[in-house]
């Protein structure tokens, strides 16, 4: 008898700045599927380097075992707009376009006690695109709370997470009461529910459907800002499609009140392209035949954010210092963290009723990541940039003045503030501008400014000392 037991490297691509816990729950999924255990309680993110101290790209994750894994890798990639935010892939070696993941998990850290809409429907879109591009992937909507889940769910949530499990979308993170959230039975049941929902404020459209012997209607306003571009709908529709299209409705499905015109709608629109998929009418126009991107993604090779996000990662698993605030190019934005221990969501605006009335000095700039030094009492605010837009990155780390007064002063009165800039690209090997404190450059070579951080300091010290 052979017990020996096969293991593979767990590949994990991502357009996010990678977070312990989050993965620690990737891999208690992992281990719960492919009924084996795992130890995790102290998982460190390291930046692989070559033989010449080059980062190679790739993170590895350490302090980390389970008996069918030999290694974990995280890369970072680009995808389409309605690309998920992780795909998982259990092979030996790096993932290709052609190779199948084995999760598709979208993780989110809006709870319904601040967004129904975002919480829910803004992301179902996703799962469709998923089901096109690698059918049989198992799909998940991963919460990463930061902070507590709504007690009462709202009506909107429970049928948006139904229609999500019904479509056989897994839910992590979340305690969901198996009575409340549970698969639709049938057509009927699934449109009664709606029916029976309350109706949003007066002036906007509900969405409504309604059950004819040759079709079926929904409507829903599609038409924002000058085009086929209101988001939540756009993911609430085509969900609500989907989910009638898996308990076997073969009939038209028609949106109607939609807003749209024929010149709104282009062969590209992400709601295009699952009405395509899955087919679905717009009332009174005529649905092209949509152009499908060619790849669903790409290896990260020249965005902002494989520098700011290597820095996070360096300073976070090689020093004592952390983040308080993350806002990296193309991914979730993150809280505010308190010395108190709360996430607060940060404010778009000064005085908002001045905003409204014109005065546009009242927006308030986020940078794309804070840092603190703890030993060194700093707080290093950063702007990320290409390196061929290194001068507007120095330009913009004006613009934090605002932010500064409303939470830096505010919760960290004792901390000094500093401003620098985070590049990636070209391959400059050294730094002379005193406003850049650090460059990764296309070659993976790590460059410290001249007027670097401390903290940026140590933190290249320490994982060039690793020997990795």
């Amino acid at each position: 008898m052979n017990d020996t037991i096969t293991t593979k490297n767990l590949w994990i691509l991502t357009e996010e700045r990678p977070k312990s816990a989050v993965l620690q729950q990737i891999f208690g999924y992992f281990a719960k599927d492919h009924n084996c255990g795992f130890f995790g309680d102290s998982i460190r993110i390291i930046p692989i380097l070559d033989q010449n101290k080059c980062f190679d790209f790739t993170y590895e994750v350490i302090g980390f075992k389970c008996a069918r894994i030999s290694h974990v890798y995280i890369k970072t990639v680009s995808g389409t707009s309605s690309f998920t935010d992780f795909l998982i892939f259990y092979q030996e070696t790096a993932p290709t376009l052609t190779d199948i993941p084995i999760y598709a998990i979208e993780e989110t850290k809006t709870d319904d006690k601040e967004s129904r809409n975002t919480g829910v429907y803004q992301r179902c879109s996703k799962f469709i695109f998923i089901d096109r591009r690698y059918p049989g992937c198992k799909k998940i909507m991963l919460y990463a709370l930061q902070i507590s889940q709504k007690q009462k769910p709202t009506g909107t949530y429970i049928f948006g997470t139904r229609l999500l499990v019904t479509y056989g979308v897994e839910i992590l993170g979340k305690q969901l009461d198996p009575n409340i959230f549970k698969p639709f039975n049938s057509i009927e049941e699934l449109i009664s529910v709606k029916r029976n929902m309350r109706m949003p404020p007066k002036g906007n459209v509900p969405i409504l459907i309604h059950h004819y012997d040759d079709k079926i209607t929904i409507s829903g306003r599609l038409y924002k800002s000058g085009g086929l571009s209101h988001d939540p709908n756009i993911g609430a529709l085509s969900i609500i499609s989907a989910v009638l299209r898996r308990l076997g409705w073969d009939k038209p499905i028609v949106i109607t009140h939609h807003g749209l015109e024929q010149k709104h709608i282009g062969k590209k629109n992400k709601f295009i392209q699952i009405a395509n998929t899955i087919g679905i009418s717009i009332e009174g126009l005529k649905v092209p035949e949509a152009i499908m991107a060619d790849e669903y993604w790409h290896y990260e090779t020249s965005g902002e954010k494989l520098g700011t996000i290597f820095i996070h990662i360096a300073v976070e698993n090689f020093t004592s210092g952390y983040s308080i605030f993350e806002n990296h190019a193309g991914c979730e934005k993150g809280y505010f963290h308190c010395p108190d221990g709360r996430n607060i969501p940060l404010a778009k605006y000064s005085d908002r009723e001045k905003y409204k009335t014109g005065d546009k000095t009242q927006i308030v700039y986020i940078p794309d990541l804070v840092l603190i030094d703890t030993s060194n009492k700093e707080i290093i605010t950063i702007e990320g940039k290409k390196y061929s837009n290194m001068k507007a990155g120095i330009e913009e780390l004006d613009n934090y003045d605002a932010f500064d007064n409303m939470y830096l002063k505010k919760y960290y009165p004792e901390f000094k503030i500093v401003r620098t800039v985070v590049l990636y690209g070209s391959s400059a090997e050294s730094i002379t501008e005193t406003k850049v404190g650090f460059l990764l450059n296309s070659q993976g070579r790590l460059v410290l400014g001249t007027n670097a951080p401390q903290l940026f300091r140590t933190a290249i010290e320490n994982l060039m000392n690793t020997g990795t």
